[in-house]
């Protein structure tokens, strides 16, 4: 089959190179899945699991991205809750070959059925982003109606659903971006925008949730707009300064099919949309890490067609 594979920690993006691969094989409880629509996340080449598995030991070359929508193929022994031909989504281990590959292969708890009336593009853009939003606004920050949240960039990939999300629970949403980014927000339902390169953050006063994707200075200066009793929760590095009467929450996205059935049913309603930037062939992923333009939305690799 054909991948993208990776090979040199140190050359990063640099070794990223189409190749081909054995058909991958189903272990206790997997399936494989042929992928007609995966995603990536950039900054993944440098996370410790792109370059070892989990007793640490090498596996490259691997197999980069982590979020897929496709048809199971093939079952492992003891899979129970799928069934061959059924189309599916999810999030990928951190540790084993992933999604820009025209099989892979999938713990079976990872992946949701997917409606036949959700496209594979739409649904390979929701996984990371749907179940970091949720984690981080509920699991972690326990939004409620009627609060306040500050979310960081808010027409990205994660901060555009967490603004649905935020805003479809009650909650008031403050939307934070560069300029460009202005009407997104606002169009996907934030009550207010923070231009970060022209005004000034502080001056929205204390919010009762901050969710940030950006860390350094930007997280800094956000936890001193926490009110006491809030939390910040943060995906972008660990926490180092904390609100002064409040709770800090560094955190990596988990699986979760029963959420992952939750977002899919929103997107179906139209309750919930992603913003899909480029989308490419596998022919193009290795380009797509390394893109010479700044795009809206997350970039979608069609691997298959529907």
């Amino acid at each position: 089959m054909q991948a993208i594979t990776v090979q040199d920690r140190e050359g990063g993006a640099g070794s990223l190179a189409l190749a081909e691969l054995p058909h991958p094989h189903a272990a206790e409880n997997d399936v494989i899945v042929k992928v007609h629509a995966a995603g990536f996340t950039p900054g993944e080449l440098d996370w410790p699991g792109t370059w070892t598995d989990r007793a640490g030991r090498d596996r490259t070359p691997s197999v980069p991205g982590h979020e897929l929508s496709g048809v199971v193929t093939e079952l492992g022994y003891g899979t129970t809750g799928l069934t061959i031909g059924q189309r599916v989504y999810g999030l990928t281990d951190w540790a084993r070959n992933g999604t820009l590959a025209e099989y892979t292969a999938v713990e079976a708890r990872n992946l949701a059925p997917l409606p036949a009336d959700v496209d594979h593009v739409t649904a390979a853009a929701l996984p990371i982003s749907g179940l970091t939003a949720w984690q981080a606004l509920f699991d972690h920050a326990d939004l409620q109606t009627g609060q306040s949240v500050l979310i960081h960039g808010a027409a990205g990939g994660v901060g555009s659903i967490a603004v649905q999300l935020a805003r479809a629970a009650g909650a008031q949403v403050i939307g934070t971006g560069r300029a460009d980014d202005r009407d997104t927000a606002l169009g996907l339902g934030a009550h207010a925008f923070i231009d970060l390169q022209a005004e000034k953050l502080e001056d929205i006063g204390h919010v009762d949730v901050v969710f940030d994707v950006i860390g350094g200075e930007i997280l800094e200066r956000s936890t001193a707009l926490v009110r006491p009793g809030g939390t910040l929760v943060t995906i972008a590095e660990p926490v180092t300064v904390h609100p002064r009467d409040g709770r800090a929450v560094f955190f990596v996205v988990e699986p979760d099919r029963v959420r992952l059935s939750d977002l899919a049913q929103r997107v179906r309603d139209g309750r919930l949309k992603p913003i899909i930037g480029d989308v490419r062939p596998l022919t193009e992923a290795v380009a797509a890490f390394t893109p010479d333009k700044r795009t809206h939305g997350k970039t979608i690799i069609r691997v298959a067609e529907d």
